[in-house]
């Protein structure tokens, strides 16, 4: 749902503008010092990025499903650090506020979020709890007006520059499943709140991650996202929902930077006395990359605008960011391969992508998970 055009268009202008001007020319620096300068995140938020989703009445620009993967497209198109660093405040990391929060929690949390005062951060997955995060085993036990948190949380986006975590947690120790499991908002500087080093990862230096550690960390009771206890996984499953569709927008902006460096060098490289995209096994890889990117790009505006009509799109956003992933995979592939010699060095963006693009897979629910989540609808919307 497009609210309006000419203010979108405006936004998105300014958006490709500041990627091409600005993060663009950053991204090797990136790479090298696995940091994003200062002085880019300054612009960031003066451009409001990290309250795109955020509603107004809390400083956030308040964008529709569809405008956000409108400007997701765009600001993929580069580093996916970049992106990174907003992304939390504009997803895991806020809408779990924004959909299950108090009024109180809205006011105190989201106007920093949307700021860039503060980094969100979303704590769910832990060391043997990822795909099944229902088995989480984090416990928050309820002593008077606190609840104290004992567990691990890895593999933990921003969190080491997160000033708020929204953790997932068992606040029934003798109850098993998904309806034991509460949501709470931990403000870093806690006591018992740590964090482990910081991942070295194949890719996306710039975007960091670590553990998460709590141990006797007392958060206060007004902190329990909605206020009541046993529906944080519920609340996890809406913001991932809505996460699903802003990853694969991720993965068709990455595909589309791909494929035009890919194209660009075919046009500049010759071998045999012609440039390497006159021959038709080298187009044979760009066609099959732009049909594919296509193909992502209506499912994921087609999900976007059925989710601003109020549809449950759960099925819709596992297909698009299963497809989109998996296609995103493929594109940095064949990239490498147009590239030859060149998109195996890192004086390439194309080496750096394909090692970028590869955790689209896995975050958010890997390929299989989509694969189960689709099914699962599919058969339960069969059944009499």
């Amino acid at each position: 749902m497009i609210r309006d055009e000419e203010t979108l268009n405006l936004l998105l202008d300014s958006i490709r503008r500041f990627v091409r001007e600005v993060l663009v020319p950053n991204e090797q620096e990136v790479a090298d010092s696995d940091e994003i300068p200062p002085a880019v995140v300054a612009q960031m938020r003066e451009l409001g990025l990290f309250g795109l989703s955020i509603p107004e009445a809390y400083g956030g620009l308040a964008l529709t499903m569809e405008e956000e993967v409108r400007v997701a497209f765009e600001i993929a198109r580069t580093s996916p650090a970049f992106r990174s660093l907003i992304g939390t405040n504009n997803g895991i990391g806020s809408q779990g506020i924004v959909i299950d929060g108090t009024e109180e929690q809205k006011q105190r949390y989201l106007p920093r979020l949307a700021a860039g005062e503060i980094i969100g951060s979303f704590a769910l997955t832990e060391p043997e709890s990822g795909s099944d995060a229902a088995s989480l085993r984090t416990s928050a036990v309820r002593d008077g007006d606190y609840y104290v948190l004992n567990g691990t949380k890895r593999f933990i986006t921003n969190a080491p520059e997160a000033g708020i975590y929204t953790v997932m947690a068992r606040t029934d120790p003798a109850k098993r499943g998904a309806g034991a499991i509460s949501a709470f908002i931990v403000e870093r500087g806690t006591p018992g709140l740590s964090l482990g080093k910081t991942d070295r990862k194949m890719g996306q230096r710039g975007a960091h991650t670590c553990d998460v550690i709590f141990e006797n960390c007392r958060v206060p009771a007004a902190n329990l996202i909605g206020g009541k206890e046993g529906v944080g996984f519920k609340t996890a499953m809406k913001v991932l929902d809505k996460g699903r569709l802003h990853i694969a927008a991720v993965c068709v902006g990455a595909a589309e930077r791909m494929l035009e460096d890919a194209l660009a060098y075919a046009m500049e490289r010759r071998q045999f006395g012609q440039p390497i995209a006159d021959f038709q096994l080298i187009q044979a890889m760009l066609a099959d990359s732009k049909t594919e990117i296509y193909a992502a790009k209506c499912m994921v505006l087609d999900a976007a605008r059925r989710r601003d009509l109020g549809e449950d799109v759960s099925t819709e956003a596992s297909c698009c960011k299963l497809f989109a992933s998996e296609m995103c995979g493929r594109v940095a592939d064949r990239s490498v391969q147009i590239h030859g010699g060149a998109g195996y060095v890192s004086d390439y963006a194309a080496e750096r992508f394909y090692r970028d693009v590869r955790l689209f897979r896995i975050y958010e629910g890997t390929s299989q998970i989509q694969q189960l989540v689709i099914a699962r609808n599919m058969i339960k919307a069969a059944q009499p």
